[in-house]
């Protein structure tokens, strides 16, 4: 057991632990592993956090962070369970902090005045996690990253039956990564003009929904293999593994030929449907949609033991026979939601068809596809 004692900049040295126990879950088998791993070489420190699914490193050394004022007395590592670790750390009474081992996993952390003693773990009890760098890779910008998961991630499912399903498929085709989260029962599809080598492979959600916490100013490099998916930026590495089985074949559920089309106000839709939404059956608030015209759209709940919604509703302009269709209303609005322009386009193949949803302009890189529900009003 190497002793190990050094000095750092409060602030940005908490910053680097709360990126890493990130990754943390605080109901681990593996005691180790509900603590981040400080590994401090001469001139550098590595903070790990992991729960073997997601892993992340943050590297912080005076080269990278000239106000992170780091002194290495001795080299050394030690794990400190994450939940101490993090309340010491932000209540230590100065801007610089002083962390030593005095006694073998028993670890000193001093401010000005305030002093903690704390037992860690031994890092030999940590897993030894291998965050080499995969050869398939590609950069993307972060905003661009982000965007992707914010319009997409909300469609993957929450149920463990299919884990496939539970995270965000992502594979390149031609000159474009597409991306696709679904449930069965809604899908969502982003897709983008991105220079990347040939790949799929499906990411859990949760990994991707620290991908967007964690990276949200740099461009971004991902890079990937058959195991694993890496996103590297700065000073950070988000390592994930990847979920296995074959993706289902989802561009065959997409219509490409609608019967009717309606354009309408985004905000005025989502509006409609959060007042509607609070009547819930089989805790779902079903939706019920009767579209005459443009002028003559009636929103509609209806729960026998609850009672009842209704709400008239215009819209800029409407294709086609009138149609009455049913649907969840929290899928609508998560997929309204994820569109940005002021008026969208909802595209109808029939009552019991699925249905898209895209941004009223030239950029059709976002889709949003709803399935209805079959009721008996």
């Amino acid at each position: 057991m190497s002793e190990l004692n050094f000095r750092i900049n409060k602030n940005k040295f908490y910053n680097g632990l709360t990126a890493a126990a990130r990754a943390i879950s605080s109901n681990s088998p593996m005691p180790a592993l509900t603590g981040v791993l400080m590994d401090v070489k001469e001139d550098e420190i590595h903070l790990i956090g992991s729960d073997a699914d997601i892993s992340i490193e943050v590297t912080l050394n005076n080269a990278m962070d000239q106000d992170l004022n780091l002194s290495v007395v001795t080299p050394g590592s030690i794990v400190i369970d994450s939940r101490y670790l993090l309340d010491i750390v932000k209540k230590i009474d100065s801007d610089t902090i002083s962390i030593e081992i005095i006694d073998g996993t028993l670890t000193r952390f001093s401010g000005t005045n305030a002093e903690y003693k704390i037992n860690g773990y031994r890092p030999e009890d940590y897993p030894v996690i291998d965050f080499t760098e995969p050869e398939n890779k590609f950069t993307i910008s972060s905003e661009t990253l982000s965007q992707i998961i914010s319009q997409t991630i909300f469609a993957a499912s929450g149920k463990e039956t299919r884990p496939v399903l539970t995270g965000l498929n992502i594979k390149t085709e031609e000159n474009n990564v597409i991306c696709t989260a679904t449930d069965s029962y809604r899908l969502a599809k982003k897709t983008v003009a991105v220079q990347a080598p040939a790949f799929a492979t499906t990411v859990p959600a949760r990994s991707m929904n620290e991908v967007k916490n964690i990276f949200n100013d740099k461009d971004v490099e991902v890079a990937v293999s058959p195991k694993k998916i890496q996103f590297r930026s700065g000073a950070y590495v988000l390592q994930s593994t990847l979920l296995e089985g074959n993706y289902p074949e989802t561009d065959r559920l997409i219509p490409s030929e609608f019967s009717r089309t309606l354009i309408i106000n985004r905000f005025a839709l989502i509006q409609a449907v959060d007042r509607t939404s609070f009547i819930k059956t089989d805790n779902m608030p079903i939706i019920r949609m009767q579209i005459n015209s443009a002028d003559d759209i009636v929103i509609s709940n209806k729960n026998q033991e609850i009672g009842e919604s209704r709400e008239s509703l215009k819209a800029v302009s409407y294709d086609g026979e009138p149609l009455d269709i049913s649907f969840a209303g929290n899928y609508i609005l998560d997929a309204a939601k994820a569109l940005s322009t002021e008026n969208i386009r909802i595209c109808f193949t029939g009552e019991m068809k699925p249905f898209i949803l895209r941004n009223d302009n030239e950029d059709d890189s976002i889709l949003q596809l709803v399935l209805p529900v079959r009721t008996y009003n």
